[in-house]
């Protein structure tokens, strides 16, 4: 795709999983705001500043409408990542305001739910209950007690397995008098369908997946905030501040994204953020088949190469294996001689990778909307010679 012409035939990058490229309009429009109105927002009221105030508050938009969900009900904050998320909101979370008596997650998670909430469930003192994911990605509802924090993913990192039954998990949750946040760090980029209306009190994903620069989002249910106990705080975050007390900015419900958002923002990226959505959204139909046409032939290739142990029952953008009798690392490293760029290792799924499922580390292809025939073709040509 033109949107990638600066990568070059021999590199082959196989690591979106990781972090996706970025697409030269989202570099470009990172470039314009260092270049053309580098700017504090919210803090003043020069020309550049009311240029980067209306580009930062358009990319909360554009989030919301991305997924389909009202900004009646919800409002974007932005962090870090993925993880920085989920730790702002598990850390802060009142429990005994909320009446949880239990902290739910799946065994396929990535360490981003799986350790925040180990960390709630001592905080708490409460049980903490893991429940095994179907092959499909779904989730049996009947297992989670009531009265739940529910953290799960959205999308697996192994291997793109989705959380298929989702809205029936929400609604299974919130008829149980519990919360439940969702991790969708790997399904904005490629499934957002997924999420589109899923009314989840919290969903956490990071924009350096979805093709854009490395930032977090938060996007809140508005009456969940309720249930946040403001702790960790700072400038950006107040409207006014005496000798032992502080007004809140998010008291306001106009400013309640401001309940996460403390310091600096990092408004060229957000700004960012909001270009590659308008590319996502603008993709032709051919660009998405194209990418499900080159998953699904590796995907084929893996499954019946003689020496290929592989993870996913299905394919999916994302695929994770290892091939028998050689390390994964050391043929990572060989891969990467050949210019194939993939990850080695737990991908920071240790509990099921390697305590549960008792793999070696594994090898994971990652593919993205940049992956071309010829890529495929020189990764199976590789593949070929461990026959």
């Amino acid at each position: 795709m033109n949107a990638f012409s600066y990568l070059s035939k021999n590199d082959i990058y196989l690591d979106c999983a990781c972090q996706s490229l970025r697409p030269q309009p989202v570099i470009d429009a990172l470039n314009e705001y260092y270049t053309k109105f580098n700017s504090c927002g919210e803090r003043v009221k020069y020309p550049w500043g009311v240029t980067t105030d209306q580009k930062v508050e358009a990319t909360r938009m554009k989030i919301l409408k991305y997924l389909k969900l009202s900004p009646r009900k919800y409002f974007v904050s932005f962090t870090l990542n993925t993880t920085y998320g989920l730790n702002l909101l598990l850390s802060q979370f009142d429990y005994k305001k909320a009446g949880i008596k239990s902290v739910v997650t799946s065994d396929i998670e990535h360490n981003s739910p799986f350790l925040s909430t180990m960390s709630l469930a001592k905080r708490a003192k409460i049980p903490r209950i893991i429940i095994n994911r179907a092959e499909d990605g779904s989730i049996d509802v009947s297992k989670i007690p009531s009265k739940s924090l529910v953290v799960i993913n959205a999308a697996s990192n192994i291997d793109g397995r989705l959380l298929v039954n989702i809205k029936d998990v929400v609604k299974a949750v919130h008829k149980n008098k519990g919360f439940i946040i969702i991790d969708a760090a790997q399904a904005m980029a490629h499934s957002p369908e997924i999420l589109y209306k899923t009314e989840a009190d919290a969903i956490c994903f990071s924009a350096h997946k979805l093709y854009a620069p490395s930032l977090g989002g938060i996007i809140c249910r508005r009456d969940f905030v309720k249930m946040i106990n403001t702790t960790f705080i700072g400038g950006g975050m107040v409207d006014d501040v005496n000798k032992e007390t502080y007004l809140l900015s998010s008291d306001n419900k106009e400013h309640l994204y401001t309940k996460f958002e403390s310091g600096l923002q990092a408004w060229g990226e957000i700004i960012a953020l909001g270009a590659a959505i308008d590319w996502l959204e603008k993709l032709p139909k051919s660009a998405h088949q194209e990418l499900e046409k080159q998953y699904t032939r590796l995907y084929e290739y893996l499954k019946t190469h003689p020496k290929v142990h592989l993870v996913n029952k299905a394919p999916a953008s994302t695929m994770s294996f290892y091939v028998e009798g050689i390390d994964s690392h050391l043929l990572g490293a060989a891969m990467a001689d050949e210019g194939i760029m993939a990850r080695t290792g737990y991908f920071c799924v240790h509990y099921y990778l390697d305590h549960i499922c008792h793999y070696p580390p594994l090898l994971r292809f990652s593919l993205g909307y940049h992956t071309r025939k010829s890529d495929i073709d020189k990764v199976i040509a590789v593949l070929d010679k461990l026959k």
